[in-house]
């Protein structure tokens, strides 16, 4: 086998098979004016679907609450126009061969009042706390949460009408859900809160709507991270044995793979277990869970995300730490972002072995790439 061959191995989930292991990683954009997905977004996916991504997951799309969005121009997924939109993008994609799952969003506390396409609109949160603890509006009522987790399976049900193939649920980097899991900002004294296990009754209730919503035959999948763009240094469990509870909450709700999202993917993340070349992210959900899991960050890059938009050198990096990883059964799927973002054709030309042709990525040139 060439060192890329691990890559384009099969790979099957329920109801879904895909070509490869490469998955397009979820990146907003900001190209859906009032929410709606044109031409150009079907022709972004469907360019990668034709060149060997084997799972394109979409940039965030909102589901349905008024306060779940703090961009006109980031895609809904619960208007009529939106939905129609959406559909268009499916059947290009499915034209080209490709599978394409969406991600179902909420911003949260993200979102600032007066923003988005519902200006008058609070904005939710588990508490009615921001990041830094403070006071900004009413603690949600649990009717409203429950039409929190309504919005979600809504969106999920439209998924499946729409004909994507699998969906997956945004619980990371310091959004909704994610605010949900954290104490600094859930401080909620009913079911919704209190450990971080009880803090993950609001995920598990969303997957398992979900489930209800698109049946069997369809993965679930669901993005956590411990970091926060809040706080990059924060984490949710300190130790295997509490990511292990944790993240049973999520299994015994019927989730299929975990997407696992660091900075860095190489990043071992309990070194103090397993030593600094240890398990990453993914490779300790597999492990703790024994479901499939995509690992993401940094793939194919010499610096993290946030380092490339400050203006810091973002060269492609090799990618045989994450191929020898994955050959070893560390995790099922490989997320690529940027790589991907800035290049159409990156997987196609790693599977033909072009890796010399694979450019840098440009964050300046975002704007115009499709």
């Amino acid at each position: 086998m060439s060192d890329t061959a691990p890559l384009f191995q099969p790979f099957s989930c329920r109801g879904l098979t895909l070509p490869n292991r490469i998955a397009m990683a979820p990146m907003t954009r900001s190209f859906s004016p009032d929410g709606v997905p044109g031409e150009n977004v079907a022709e972004y996916y469907a360019r990668r679907a034709a060149a060997d991504v084997g799972l394109l997951i979409t940039e965030g799309t909102t589901v349905r609450r008024d306060g779940a969005s703090n961009d006109t121009k980031v895609p809904n997924i619960h208007k009529e126009a939106s939905l129609k939109g959406w559909g268009h993008v499916v059947e290009r994609v499915h034209e080209e061969g490709g599978k394409i799952a969406p991600q179902l969003w909420h911003v949260g506390m993200v979102r600032k009042q007066g923003t988005g396409p519902v200006p008058d609109a609070l904005s939710d949160g588990p508490s009615g706390l921001t990041h830094t603890g403070k006071q900004v509006q009413p603690e949600p009522t649990e009717e409203e949460v429950a039409d929190m987790v309504a919005a979600y399976a809504q969106g999920a049900a439209d998924a499946k009408k729409l004909g994507f193939d699998c969906i997956e649920i945004h619980g990371a980097h310091g959004y909704l859900i994610d605010q949900f899991f954290w104490g600094v900002m859930n401080v909620r004294s009913d079911k919704y809160g209190g450990s971080l296990i009880e803090r993950a009754r609001f995920a598990g209730e969303i997957i398992a709507e979900c489930r209800k919503a698109v049946g069997e035959d369809m993965p679930i999948i669901l993005r956590w991270s411990q970091w926060k763009q809040q706080e990059y240094t924060a984490r949710l469990a300190e130790t295997p044995q509490e990511m292990e509870a944790f993240l049973k909450v999520f299994v015994d709700a019927g989730v299929d793979i975990l997407h696992a999202s660091q900075r860095r993917f190489w990043e071992a993340e309990f070194p103090e277990i397993d030593g600094e070349e240890g398990l990453n992210l993914a490779g300790w959900c597999k492990k703790l869970t024994g479901l499939p899991s995509i690992t993401v960050g940094s793939v194919g890059l010499s610096s993290d995300f946030f380092g490339a938009f400050a203006g810091q050198d973002s060269k492609t990096r090799p990618i045989n730490d994450a191929i020898e990883r994955l050959e070893k059964g560390e995790y099922d799927l490989i997320a690529v972002g940027r790589a991907l973002l800035n290049d159409p054709f990156w997987a196609q030309k790693v599977k033909e072995g072009r890796l010399d042709e694979l450019g840098d990525y440009d964050a300046k040139a975002l704007a115009t790439l499709f």
